[in-house]
Order: structure tokens, then C-alpha cells, then sequence
């Protein structure tokens, strides 16, 4: 499986994973109606936005389908949160194709994402997770990351959402 970096072409497609996503992902998790109401439309402008404004140290990779279609996509940067010193990077997203989630899709992007980390020198990768996310929690569990510690629930719809923080050591690459 090919991954690449996210071009602007490739928006439509990077909205329509992340929504269909979270639709499949979050269903129990979240409040239907949250769920029901997210629009790939809506999804698709804000990341428009996001390229017109310029990346800045935001990494958007995306895996193709062997015909050229997006299968998955993953974003990373540095560590948005202020409870730990900085130096670490963060998986802020990794989602497959609902249909195609447990074929590879989300290991070749977290492989890429491992990689690119590694090479820009970061010592630890961190992401949340939903804590009801058993899933997604196996999958990370699976590559080596582990809960740190850190905790926290946001509001969708008056509903407490809560997550667990994941991490992961990295190694440097020599070369």
C-alpha cells in the first residue's frame, strides 16, 4: 500500500474517511445525533481552509487504494497539549475507510507516521484515544503504545466523551 502526503486534490476524500470514520467508530460512544449530523461538506471546507492557511509543522499523510483512491488518512505535528514539556510529537488522526479498517490500511499509516516522527528526531509519539474505543485502544496497544497516565472527557452534546493519552518511545533513526 502506497502512502503519500495529503495534496489539496485529495480533500473531498480525506473528509469523507474522517466523517465515515468517526460515524463507524463513535457509534455507542458519542450521541447519535452528533454522529448523524457530521457533514463531509462542512468537513471537506474546514480542511480547505486548513491548506489555504498553510500547515505550518502539521504532517496529513494518506494511503491509496491501488487505484489511486484514498483508502485511509493520518495527521501528526508536535504535542498540542501544555501538561507535559514539549519535544513529543502526537497522532492527532488515523482513520481507514470503515470498509476498509483490518486490511492493512491504518498499519501502513501508523508505519509511515512512525517513521517521519523518528526521522524529525522526536523522542516519544503520543495520541488520544476514546476510553471506549476497545478497538482502536487493541490497535495502538498492538504497535507498542501505552497509556501514560493522562485522562480527559470533552463535551459532544452535553455527553462526557472521555479519553485516555497513549505513548510511544521512539528510536532515532541513524543513517
Amino acid at each position: 500500500m502506497r502512502v503519500r502526503e495529503m495534496t489539496e486534490a485529495d480533500i473531498d476524500a480525506v473528509a469523507a474517511v474522517r466523517v465515515r470514520g468517526w460515524q463507524a467508530a463513535y457509534t455507542g460512544l458519542m450521541p447519535q445525533a452528533h454522529l448523524d449530523a457530521l457533514s463531509v461538506a462542512e468537513d471537506a471546507a474546514r480542511r480547505r481552509e486548513f491548506f489555504s492557511r498553510g500547515l505550518g509543522d502539521v504532517v496529513n499523510l494518506v494511503a491509496e487504494t491501488a487505484d489511486g483512491g484514498v483508502a485511509g488518512w493520518a495527521c501528526f505535528g508536535p504535542y498540542r497539549e501544555r501538561d507535559l514539556p514539549s519535544g513529543d510529537a502526537e497522532l492527532y488522526a488515523l482513520y481507514a475507510r470503515p470498509e476498509l479498517v483490518g486490511t492493512g490500511v491504518g498499519r501502513a499509516l501508523l508505519g509511515e507516521t512512525l517513521a517521519r516522527v523518528t526521522e524529525r528526531g522526536f523522542p516519544r509519539l503520543r495520541l488520544w484515544v476514546l476510553k471506549g474505543n476497545a478497538r482502536a485502544r487493541r490497535f495502538y496497544e498492538r504497535a507498542g503504545f501505552t497509556p501514560d497516565g493522562g485522562e480527559e472527557s470533552y463535551d459532544v452534546d452535553g455527553a462526557a466523551v472521555p479519553e485516555l493519552r497513549y505513548v510511544l518511545g521512539l528510536g532515532r533513526v541513524s543513517g
